[in-house]
């Protein structure tokens, strides 16, 4: 479905929109990486994330997204993860890769058009027209366990939304309370 879709973004279509200074860095990463990483830091309102933009134009992959864990962590993974997607390594929903954060597998799991408004404002601005694709990519606890493992340790699932779920099924917390 979405690699018919041509590509609307900041970069590839002339637009009459005044760019502040966010836009022409995420721009000029994307046109010297191929893609950037917005972090989200922590704060009393909850855990911190971070999310590629720049993938789908540049690769046509979808976007990236991780959860609860640093952001400068966060957007190291994302790094890595993007490097070995422009290597040919492509992201597929519900695939387990052992390329991304050293000694812990992750999942690649597709987000729900749901969480877009509320969580990737900026990659929404840069294509100008959604839907694009964005992957959610999920860390398991020390014990190798998932967050929909129900003997994975309970702040895992605090720590990672289940953006596969629709926001309006998800259970509540701090992701469901973001506007």
């Amino acid at each position: 479905m979405f690699d018919q879709l041509a590509c609307h973004c900041l970069l590839c279509v002339e637009r009459d929109i005044e760019l502040d200074e966010l836009d022409r860095d995420m721009m000029r990463h994307v046109q010297e990486r191929g893609w950037g990483v917005i972090m989200i830091p922590a704060d009393e309102a909850g855990p911190g994330w971070a999310f590629t933009v720049g993938l789908w134009h540049t690769l046509r992959s979808p976007e990236a997204a991780m959860f609860g864990l640093r952001v400068e962590v966060l957007k190291d993974c994302l790094n890595t993860l993007a490097d070995r997607v422009a290597a040919g390594h492509r992201l597929v929903a519900d695939q387990e890769r052992d390329d991304v954060i050293k000694d812990y597998p992750v999942v690649a799991k597709t987000v729900d058009t749901s969480w877009y408004r509320s969580l990737f404002g900026m990659a929404l601005h840069f294509y100008q027209q959604p839907p694009l694709p964005f992957m959610e990519i999920v860390w398991p606890d020390a014990g190798g366990r998932y967050p929909w493992d129900p003997a994975a340790a309970p702040r895992l699932r605090e720590l990672q939304p289940a953006l596969w779920i629709p926001k309006d099924d998800h259970a509540p917390g701090p992701w469901t309370e973001l506007p």
